[in-house]
């Protein structure tokens, strides 16, 4: 079993966003939206957010918290990934068939 591929990941805890290297030639444009999407779910919900690639490709939102962190907001949690599912579902999806063409090689 492989493991899920890291997009890009935001963390209040130690107030730092990472873009994997292996993503560096996306355009800067859809670089400043994820980072942009990522500071402002941690700073508006706490955690930590993570967008990651599972073997098959496609795009999953993970979220953790310190399970006492008194500040995180979990119902917050839930209703803000809908709303960006929804908000970036194009972008979601451009990303998905960028990784399935360009890194695992299956063609549409």
């Amino acid at each position: 079993m492989e493991e899920n591929v890291v997009l890009c990941a935001s963390n209040c805890y130690e107030q730092k966003y990472y873009l994997n290297p292996e993503f560096d030639n996306l355009p800067d444009s859809i670089k400043d939206e994820l980072k942009i999407m990522c500071v402002l779910f941690t700073e508006d919900i706490g955690g930590i957010f993570m967008l990651e690639y599972d073997e098959n490709g496609n795009l999953e939102i993970k979220v953790m918290h310190d399970e006492y962190d008194a500040y995180y907001d979990d119902i917050g949690c839930g209703l803000k990934i809908k709303q960006i599912q929804n908000e970036k579902k194009e972008l979601f999806e451009s990303l998905e068939m960028f990784y399935k063409v360009f890194v695992l090689g299956i063609e549409s």
